[in-house]
């Protein structure tokens, strides 16, 4: 049995949040380019690079909302749900890049590090900040309900800690000149955004890969199905992932022939529906004789 499809995923409602945040990142990110190319600092240059891919990822976001509230058509039966992981995905591999380019980039100025212009520095990187810090607050609880949301949160967040970074390199170059800390803080800050990002590419592939969602106990499931009155035994029992928040499943349920098939095909729905949030729900429903040519779980 399947559920409606309502052409709505968990980041459809933070759209509007979104754009905000990409106008917001876009107006910025021209202004520290700029910024970088005047003040020569690696930091700041960045920082920029980071709000690039901020600006890209973002957009890619939105633009995958958009694509997964289309309605489902005989080519595409489950919607366009998908596009929005594959936004993620993007999100997650640019972001790994940019930060191996921040790192070769400052090993090569450990050598040789220029003299940068820390008070402009400081002006670009403090005005940055504050457009992190209105982006962070304006997406931050919308993160936690999808992984495309996650991934643009995890951009806007990631440009947070380089500004930072970047006002204390400033501050140390400022009062020091001490212009190692330049580099070494854009190492500091590429090595900083791995772990986060890294576990968003797992999260985002495994949910390609169809596996079971995190938010899903598979055991659970099947010992709260099979203890329905009628349920003799479950198999072929699979739960994965359209998108962030729209979890589907399937499964072979053997029943006890005296049993009204009908009813028990309600309750098997609204325990899988209610109890652990499935959206899409099929059940082919067989007696004890019945044969399969293939069996999994």
């Amino acid at each position: 049995m399947n559920n409606d499809n309502k052409n709505l995923s968990a980041s459809s409602k933070h759209k509007k949040n979104l754009l905000i945040v990409l106008c917001l990142s876009g107006t910025y990110m021209i202004a520290e380019v700029i910024g970088g190319i005047t003040t020569k600092s690696l930091a700041l240059l960045a920082d920029a690079a980071h709000m690039l891919t901020d600006v890209v990822g973002l957009f890619l976001a939105f633009v995958a909302i958009k694509i997964g509230e289309r309605k489902a058509t005989s080519q595409k039966t489950f919607g366009y749900y998908r596009t929005e992981i594959l936004a993620a995905v993007i999100n997650a591999v640019v972001l790994l890049g940019i930060s191996i380019y921040v790192l070769f980039e400052a090993y090569q100025r450990f050598n040789n590090p220029p003299e940068v212009q820390s008070t402009p520095m400081l002006i670009v990187a403090g005005i940055g900040l504050v457009v992190n810090i209105i982006g962070i607050i304006i997406i931050r609880k919308d993160s936690s309900e999808s992984l495309n949301m996650k991934g643009a949160y995890f951009e806007v967040l990631s440009d947070g800690l380089t500004s930072i970074g970047v006002m204390i390199a400033g501050i140390i170059m400022l009062t020091t000149g001490w212009y190692y800390a330049d580099p070494l803080i854009s190492a500091a800050i590429g090595l900083l955004i791995f772990p986060r990002t890294w576990k968003l590419l797992k999260e985002a592939i495994n949910v390609l890969l169809e596996g079971t969602p995190k938010d899903v106990n598979i055991e659970d499931l099947r010992k709260s199905l099979e203890s329905i009155n009628g349920v003799k035994k479950l198999h072929d029992l699979h739960v994965w992932s359209l998108t962030s928040g729209v979890n589907a499943m399937s499964s072979h349920v053997i029943a006890d022939r005296s049993e009204d098939m009908n009813i028990l095909l309600k309750t098997l729905t609204e325990i899988a529906t209610t109890d652990f949030k499935i959206s899409h729900t099929t059940f082919q429903i067989e007696t004890e004789g019945h044969k399969e040519s293939e069996a999994h779980l």
